[in-house]
This record gives C-alpha cells, structure tokens and sequence, in this order.
C-alpha cells in the first residue's frame, strides 16, 4: 500500500484522484516495458519438453510402444511427467524466488494523489502524476519540470554528454537519466514503452546479462557430456546390433547408456542454487540484482568500503565550530558568541532549504538550537549555484531580511581558494583544520559574499568572498565496524577506505576501526597523477584513499581488478555510481543509498550494515561449496551407472545388458533431487570463512577434483560391477543378478550421499549436521528401493527376482566397501593438516 510522508509538493497542484490514475493508465499503459517473449510457465514448458533427457525418454517410450511392451512404455510415460513436473517446479520456485527479489529490489516513486504525498511502485506512475525526483534518483518516467530546486540532471544515457545539463521551469525531462543535483516535482508526460528511452529500445530491462564464467563452465561440462553420451550411444547401438540383429532392441540399449552418461542435474541444479541462495540472502538482509551475483560472493578478494554511513554512523552532529573572527575553537553544544552564530547561520543558508544530506541536516539541528528565533525566520532562496568544482562547494543566495546573502560552504581547500586569505592565516587555518581531522572529524569551510540581488557572476567562485570559519562535524565509527573489519581479515580479504573525507579524518576513522595499513594514504589528486602501471603497484599496498571524487574511485577499482583481485565496493551515493557499476561486487546502502547507487549495485544492504556483507560473503562461499558436492555426487555416480551398462557388453559377459532405460529413469528420480535440493540446503562447514577466497576464475570442476570424482565413481563400480560378477558366476538367474546388481547401486547412492556432504570431515560428525531434507530423500530413496524389491507388481516392470536378506546385506557390504573408502582418504588428508 502507498505510503504518506510529509515532503512537500506543489501548493498549486493536488495532483491525481484515483480514478484520474485508473483513467491514465487505462489510456496510456502501465510504465513498464513489454516482458521478455518466452518468459511464464509456457516458456518453462517449452524449455523442459527440449530438454535432451526429455527427448531420451519420449524416444525410449516410442520404442518400448514398437515392441508391444506396455507396462514399460507407460512407466517411462508417467517418468516422462516426472521428470518434467521436478524441472517445472525448480524452475517455477526458482522464478518465485528471483520474482520476490525483483519485488524487493523495485525502485519506488513519491508522487502526490490527491493532496497527499505516497510512495508507490515505480510501474504504477500514470501520465499525469506529480514526482518528486531528488539528488541520486533515477527519472522514473518522461516528464516537464514544474517547481525545480537547484535541479541538475545526468542526460548521459541518451545523450552521451557527461556534464549534468540544469534545468529550468517548463523543461523536458527523460526516463532512464538521473537526477545530478537539486530536486524537483514533475508532472509526467509519458510511461513505459512511450518514453523516449522506450521508443529507441535502450532500456536496461531488455539487456540480456552475460553469463558468468561458473555458467559458461556448466553448459560447456554439460555440453561435452552430451556429446560423449552420443559416441556411447551409437557404439553401444552398433555393438548390439550385431550380436543380436535387431536394431530395435539395440536401440533401447544404446538409448539406456546416453541416458546414464547425461548429467542434466547440473544445470538444474546450478539455477536452482543460485536462485534459492538469492532468496536465502534477501531474508538475510542482503539482496541480489541477478541470482548469479551469488557464485561471485565467495571470491571477494578486496572489500573497497566508503567511509560515512558504511563504517561510521548514519547521523551526523555538529561538534566544533571554528570562528574566524575571533580565531578560536568553540564546541557545540554551548553557549556561542554572535561572530561564531553567524558561521552557524551561514552554513545553514548554503544548505538545502529542506535538507536530506545528513551533514545538512547537523547543520540545521545545531544552528535551530543555538539560535532558535533566527532559525525560524524564513529565508527564501533568490538564486543557487549547485555542488561544483574539485573539491566541491556550493553557494545560495537567500533573502535575510532586507538584504541579499551569498553563502557558502564546502571544502576548506576550495574556500580558502575563493577568499584569497594571506598565506600566513591560510596555513593557519589549514592547521586547524588538519587538527580537527586527526580528531576524526569531518570540517567544513564557510564563507560569505554580498550581493545586490539583481545581478549574478557565471561562478560562484566569482564572489567576492569572506572567510568566516569552519564546522567539524562527528560522524563516530559504527559499534560493530571493529568486528566486520576483522570478519573480513579473517576471512583472508583485504580492506580499503575509499572516502571523500580529508585525509587526516580517514585515517583517524581508519585508526579507529583497526583497519591495517592506516598510515598508508593515497587522495584522488594522486591517484589521477599517477600512470596506470605505477597506480597498479600503489593500490595494492595503500589502505586509505581519502580525497576520492567519482574517476579516482573507478581507477583504483579498475587497477585493482588488473592486478587479478575481484572487488567488492560499498557506496551510497551518485558519485559512487561508477565504480559500484565496475566492481565484481557492486554494493548498495538500501535505506540511506541514492537510486542511482542502488541501480548500479549488483547487491543491496537493506539495513545499511556492513556487517550484512560479510554474511553475504559467507553465504557465497557455502552455496559454491555446495554446488561442487552437488557437481561430484552427480560425476560419482554417473560412472559407475555407465560402466555397469557398458563394461558387460563391451566385455561380453554372458548376462549383458541388464539394465534397460525404466531402471535408469528410476536412479535419474532419486539424483536429481538429491543434487539440487538437498546438497542446496547444507549448511555451511566449520571453518569456511577462515579460507582464502577462491579465485573466479577457477573452474568448478578441476582435473584433480574431477580426477577424485572418477576415482570415487570407479569405487562404487568396482562394488557393483563385483555383485554383478560374482552373482553371474554362481549361475544366479538373470532377474536375481539384476536385483542384486542394481540394489547395490541404490546402496552405493545412499552412502555417497552421505559421505560427499563434507569433503574433509568424517561422515561420522557429519552425521549430526542438521539436514531435514537431505535425510528426507535418503529415507524416499530406501523406500522406493524396497517397493521395487517386494511389491510383485514392481519385480515386474523392473525384471526383478526374489532375493534373500543376507544376500542384501552383500549388497549393502560392497556398496560400503566401493564407496567408505573414501572415508580413509579424507582421515589421511586430515592428518596430514594437524602435522
């Protein structure tokens, strides 16, 4: 529901009624841009019926029809329904799940309805509303300017000029631009598909994202698997064929091996993590703008951390003033002469008249407390000039009584510039401020010109201007900074201060704080002096870079990442907008971060806490963790499927080909789901973030995980491969060396399930690792597997024979044997950590 606030709003407009917003959109649209085709269930549908073991199953059924084997053709039908219904609902709570997200992540809008001021979401603005648009925002819509404020907007993504263009009164404004400067109602002209941005198809809805190397890596696994199962497939085809001359039946057969070759859990069960661990992160507070930013998190290798409201507290306080007349330091609260008020009053005229920068906010609270009367006085802006120059200041100028005052207030360095003091009271004045700094706070300079009111310089530097003295402002440093810093050093990943703050202010915060390397510094003047080869050597060993303005920021992010690190970078603000938009990691403030940050993020901290991160982190790490036991349970126990299908015929052991596409059907049911639902919801193992951060570029699968994946296949195969034998041998019938065969692969299943949840701890600790779901499949697989061995019907249709306990106690003995091994492997590696 539309909330209302209290900001202010046209007097002369009320804005629209509700039926005047039903009207509007009933003519002109919703303002959102018409969604991808193929997305709903029908896209899912036609994406799971294309699937190659759908294909699979449909041509195994079709062959089973051929032969006039009933009972198989409709079990594989209802397989078919299956499988289809498991990758529909992933597919449809993965969708559910990144929906959510979506609605989390939404922009919002504050427009006035009928005479009162709501947030809505941005899809629900009509032509006709009033916005309000402020410093950091993104224009929700195409529009004219009605009442502007100091109003600056970045034009840049329709027009490729960098330099924010002002505008006036009557002027048109553009979807997709950002506020620069200032604030101002709109009254919206068009929404949707009918901005201008619409009409020239740049929105950034409809870019396709590019897939993440984790991604690229699973389609090409994938990928060469299926091409593998395709040589198996015609080899084992051909081979049937000729032992027996029906093309038919060697058909089945070929069409049993492709289908135990296909590892189509993965990419199943690649959505469905990154999916279910976006959603996990969002009720953690943390959320993500793409469900792939999840797999990137545990490779965070350098943490680029904003100073002012990301380590240090929200609110802001005036705590000294600086009085120039007087030269003296005056703290705050306290009883003030005329001359240091003045400073106060000064400072107060140079903000907004209705501030939302915290700074201006301090600003406003100390100068109402020390003089309340004057406070109260209205001042009404004649003329402003907005935020300019490097380092910045801005300047207003307000009617005070009878008289016309230009004030300023911003940097120290650019104040004393434009009042041209003696050198001897500038450095005297820089002292001071350099003292105020190493204090931790954040100082302002302020100063004051005279006009007559009818005519203004192009500049505010221009002015004439007076110094008049400063404002120190404490922003301490969160309570928890300390700890989140530590979380991340522990985590073995480094931190940089990035801030716009003097240095000395930076680095008292980063004192403060225990950030290492404090004393190291570089400001953004540096930054930019310094060639590209020399600045790659400097960031790696510079803590604090102080001084920052938005191209400094984006170099040090740019020669971070070209020195091989992946970087995460806090921000708020519109200045932060590129480097968010260049880091691996963009990160967003979601209650006191601008728009524009929040756009060009990749997460959002929704309670504006540092601390969030390193639960991201956290969470990053045990999801890639998790995929990989996912990745080698399915690597696992596909090889020995494959090979009990293969090895027999290839060999040519009397009782080949003892497995036919039902019994394959039946282990894909119990894989899949145990890939992607339960290994998903494993937690995290002791010591995870006491690890270095895996690099991004390494592959999910390397050649000597996928080298202990096949081994622990050959295991198992081993275990089966020897009841199959052994059980042939002794002359069993085909049905019982079938049961005992394939009970033992069941077996083998249930017992890597359980020793693949850690790849260092014994199953025995593991065992008490909580996993309801986990324990919830191994029991829906055991009860399958007795249902198949003991129902008649079920015998049946998978060609089984009555077997006795103890030769399942066989079974489950060479199902420990072929796959507990392993068990050993990781009490040697756990030895070998301890010496």
């Amino acid at each position: 529901m539309p909330r209302p606030t209290t900001l202010p709003a046209p007097a002369s407009f009320s804005g629209l009624t509700e039926e005047g917003v039903v009207a509007a959109r009933a003519s002109y649209g919703r303002n959102v841009v018409a969604a991808p085709a193929g997305a709903g269930l029908a896209g899912t549908l036609r994406e799971v019926v294309t699937e190659p073991m759908f294909l699979l199953l449909v041509t195994a059924c079709a062959v089973y029809i051929a032969l006039g084997e009933g009972a198989e053709a409709i079990t594989l039908g209802v397989a078919m329904l299956a499988v289809a219904g498991i990758s529909v609902y992933q597919q449809l709570r993965s969708d559910r799940a990144l929906s959510a997200l979506r609605e989390l992540t939404q922009p919002r809008a504050r427009v006035r309805r009928g005479g009162v001021v709501v947030t809505v979401p941005v899809e629900d603005l009509v032509v006709g509303d009033a916005v309000l648009v402020e410093e950091g925002s993104r224009l929700p819509a195409d529009g004219l300017v009605t009442e502007p404020s100091d109003f600056a907007v970045d034009e840049a993504i329709l027009t490729g000029e960098a330099v924010p263009v002002a505008k006036a009164q009557g002027d048109p404004v553009f979807a997709g631009t950002s506020t620069a400067a200032g604030r101002a109602w709109l009254t919206v002209t068009a929404v949707g598909a009918g901005t201008r941005l619409g009409l020239i198809g740049q929105s950034m809805e409809a870019i396709v994202p590019e897939k993440t190397p984790l991604q690229r890596q699973v389609s090409r696994f994938v990928l060469r698997m299926a091409w593998v199962g395709a040589g198996a497939f015609a080899l084992v085809w051909a081979v049937n064929y000729a032992h027996s001359g029906n093309w038919v039946t060697a058909l089945l057969f070929g069409l049993t091996l492709a289908m135990s070759i296909l590892p189509e859990e993965i990419p199943v069960a690649f959505s469905s993590f990154m999916a279910l661990g976006a959603a996990r992160l969002s009720r953690l507070g943390v959320l993500t703008k793409q469900p792939q930013t999840v797999e990137s998190l545990g490779s965070a290798t350098v943490i680029c951390a904003d100073k002012t409201g990301t380590l240090t507290q929200e609110g802001m306080q005036v705590r000294q003033l600086y009085d120039g007349t007087a030269a003296r330091l005056l703290p705050v609260p306290g009883p003030l002469p005329a001359t240091a008020t003045a400073v106060l009053a000064c400072a107060r005229w140079a903000s907004e008249t209705e501030p939302f920068d915290a700074m201006e906010k301090a600003i406003v609270e100390a100068y109402a407390a020390a003089d309340p009367a004057a406070a109260a006085a209205p001042c009404p802006m004649v003329h402003e000039y907005p935020l300019a120059g490097t380092p910045p200041m801005m300047t207003h100028l307000r009617r005070v009584g009878a008289e016309t005052v230009v004030a300023g207030k911003g940097a120290v360095e650019h104040i004393l510039a434009v009042c041209r003091l003696a050198l001897a009271r500038a450095e005297e004045i820089r002292q001071v401020t350099r003292k105020l700094s190493g204090q931790g706070y954040r100082v302002l300079g302020v100063a004051r010109a005279h006009s007559d009111g009818t005519a203004f310089p192009e500049g505010q530097d221009d002015f004439a201007w007076e110094f008049l003295g400063l404002v120190a402002l404490e922003n301490p440093p969160k309570a928890n900074a300390a700890a989140v810093l530590q979380a991340f050093l522990t985590a073995q990943m480094r931190v940089k201060m990035i801030t716009g703050d003097f240095p000395e202010t930076a680095q008292a915060i980063a004192r403060q704080v225990g950030l290492p390397g404090a004393d190291t510094l570089l400001t953004g003047q540096q930054v930019m002096a310094l060639p590209a080869a020399a600045l790659r050597q400097q960031v790696t060993g510079t803590a604090v870079f102080a001084r920052m303005f938005p191209e400094a920021k984006l170099r040090v992010v740019e020669a971070l990442k070209a020195n091989g690190e992946v970087v995460a970078m806090t921000g708020d603000g519109v200045n932060d907008g590129p480097a968010l938009k260049a880091a691996h990691i963009g990160v967003a403030m979601g209650r006191r971060g601008t728009e524009v940050a929040r756009q060009a993020a990749s997460l959002v901290l929704v309670d504006d806490d540092l601390a969030g991160m390193v639960t991201a982190i956290a969470q990053g790490r045990r999801i890639y963790q998790n995929f990989k036991k996912a990745v080698f349970y399915v690597v696992s126990i596909h090889s020995p499927i494959v090979l009990t299908v293969a090895v027999p015929l290839l060999a040519n052991w009397p009782l080949a080909n003892l497995f036919s596409p039902v019994h394959i059907i039946f282990l894909e049911l119990v894989m899949g789901p145990t890939c992607s639902v339960a290994f998903e919801n494993e937690p995290a193992e002791d010591g995870q973030m006491r690890q270095p951060p895996r690099p991004l570029t390494t592959t999910f699968l390397g050649r000597a995980e996928l080298g202990r994946s096949i081994v622990q296949g050959l295991g198992i195969a081993a275990g089966v491969l020897g009841v199959y034998y052994v059980s042939m041998r002794q002359g069993l019938p085909a049905p019982v060396v079938r049961t005992l065969t394939f009970a033992t692969l069941v077996l083998s299943n249930l017992v890597l399930t359980l020793v693949n949840r850690s790849f260092t701890q014994s199953v025995f600790r593991t065992m008490g690792t909580p996993n309801r779901i986990l324990w919830l499949m191994l029991g829906l697989t055991l009860t399958l597997l007795l249902a198949t061995l003991l129902l008649p019907g079920a015998q049946r249709l998978f060609g089984f024979g009555p077997v006795s306990p103890a030769s399942l106690a066989w079974c489950g003995l060479a199902a420990l044997l072929g796959t507990g091994w392993i068990e050993g492997y990781k009490a040697v590696l756990r030895a070998r950590s301890v010496v």
